[in-house]
């Protein structure tokens, strides 16, 4: 393997593991910055040594300890916390004594216990009253989705630096409030629940569609947003919108097997092999969506904004075929969901339901509407969307160009090569009906 190799699979185990070497790493120094900061260490040490010997067998494994190593070399040197130091030391020299493999073998047995516990922890710190409620959700991204703060920019469509700076002062506010390493109960973990659920959402929509890099998918994001939303049901059992955020995660979840070419290459979802989705997660994203209406309409509130995000969703898991979606449904949905949570994406996501339902005109009208909104000028969506339904409607010299400035905002590799094509589409098509003529 060369060191291009080992670099991307360095990267890759990070993504998928520093949430876990991070939380676990918050229940022993108390600190979410410190967390980090020795989780970063311990990335330098495989930077520096697994090109020389190799990526260990258990990854994750190999980062916890190096992690706790450098946690003891910290506590050496604060001799208020020496007898955790102690603890931490005996705990190493335990482990030590036994094989590697049999540490990593206890590893995989805690994996859904401990581990699982302390990323929740983790999720609920990260989400405390004392931080605005954009620092909860970039913190939070960063610690438990492992999203650099370029790719939690783009999710904010916020400013790079401004979101650093929210990270920064919201690790240097916990520590100085001394928040505890805990899940909370009652009256605060009610007033917390929301930011809970929009990190969850967050972090599932970066691994359901990457905003940058080589894959369109990270799964391992999908599968910890989903683990989460999950335990988040057995606390808040009667709350409906932590089952209407599982319904949605499960039925999108549902179709990533028919998400991915051979190569790769992004499948949107009219040209998706619907017989490849996984109807078992459908099942269990429509009992969730079933049980999320249900106590919405026992508390007469209304469904709220993940439950009909939900219903959306559902609407094209029940349809067998592209053509079957009834879109005119999810265009009203859409509608109900612009009035309880107003957004220029899910004017956006409106303005494609009313394209489907009743022609590309009526979608076009209202997407034009929305070019002049600051918060969409460098969203390539809003060009992709533009481009594709000016295909639709023949104006292909107006749509070319759109692609082209879609595909010049994406981050993604994949997402970019694919708007790349379409445009050489749109140059195909003219050149046909020129010969045609």
């Amino acid at each position: 393997m060369d060191r291009g190799q080992i670099d991307r699979t360095i990267d890759a185990v990070w993504r998928m593991e520093s949430a876990r070497v991070i939380a676990g790493l918050t229940r022993i120094v108390r600190d979410v910055g410190i967390a980090e900061e020795l989780a970063q260490d311990a990335l330098v040490a495989a930077l520096e040594q697994w090109p020389e010997s190799g990526v260990p067998q258990n990854p994750g494994a190999w980062l916890m300890v190096a992690a706790k190593h450098r946690a003891i070399d910290l506590l050496r040197r604060n001799t208020r916390l020496e007898r955790k130091h102690e603890e931490l030391a005996r705990e190493l020299e335990e482990q030590q004594q036994r094989s590697f493999t049999d540490f990593v073998a206890a590893l995989a047995s805690a994996a859904d216990g401990d581990i699982q516990d302390d990323l929740l922890r983790l999720v609920f710190i990260s989400c405390h009253p004392v931080l605005s409620p954009e620092s909860r959700v970039a913190l939070t991204l960063r610690l438990l989705g492992g999203l650099t703060t370029p790719e939690i920019a783009r999710a904010f469509l916020t400013p790079e630096p401004t979101i650093a700076q929210r990270i920064v002062r919201a690790k240097r506010t916990l520590a100085e409030a001394h928040v505890p390493f805990e899940v909370p109960s009652g009256l605060d973990r009610a007033a917390r629940l929301s930011s809970v659920l929009e990190v969850i959402y967050l972090i599932f929509n970066e691994g359901y569609s990457a905003t940058a890099g080589e894959d369109w998918l990270r799964p391992a994001l999908c599968e910890d947003a989903l683990r989460l939303g999950r335990i988040l049901t057995g606390l808040a059992p009667q709350e409906p919108e932590v089952h209407g955020l599982v319904a949605l995660m499960e039925i999108q979840a549902s179709r990533h097997a028919a998400r991915l070419g051979p190569a790769g290459e992004p499948i949107l979802l009219l040209d998706q092999d619907r017989s490849r989705w996984d109807q078992l997660a459908i099942r269990r994203g429509l009992a969730a969506l079933a049980r999320a209406e249900q106590l919405s309409s026992k508390l007469n509130s209304g469904p709220g904004p993940y439950t009909l995000q939900g219903a959306i969703a559902a609407c094209h898991a029940r349809a067998r075929t592209g053509e079957e979606t009834d879109w005119q449904r999810i265009a009203t949905i859409y509608e109900t969901l612009a009035q309880r949570q107003p957004s220029p994406i899910v004017e956006l996501n409106r303005a494609v339901a009313l394209a489907m339902a009743f022609g590309p005109e009526v979608g076009l009208e209202l997407v034009d509407n929305l070019t002049a909104e600051p918060s969409l000028a460098n969203y390539h969506r809003l060009p992709s969307v533009r481009a594709e339904l000016l295909f639709r409607l023949g104006r292909l010299d107006e749509a070319r160009p759109e692609f082209e400035r879609a595909a010049s905002l994406a981050r993604n590799a994949r997402e970019r090569d694919l708007l790349l094509n379409r445009a050489r589409a749109c140059i195909s098509a003219v050149a046909s009906d020129s010969g045609a003529q």
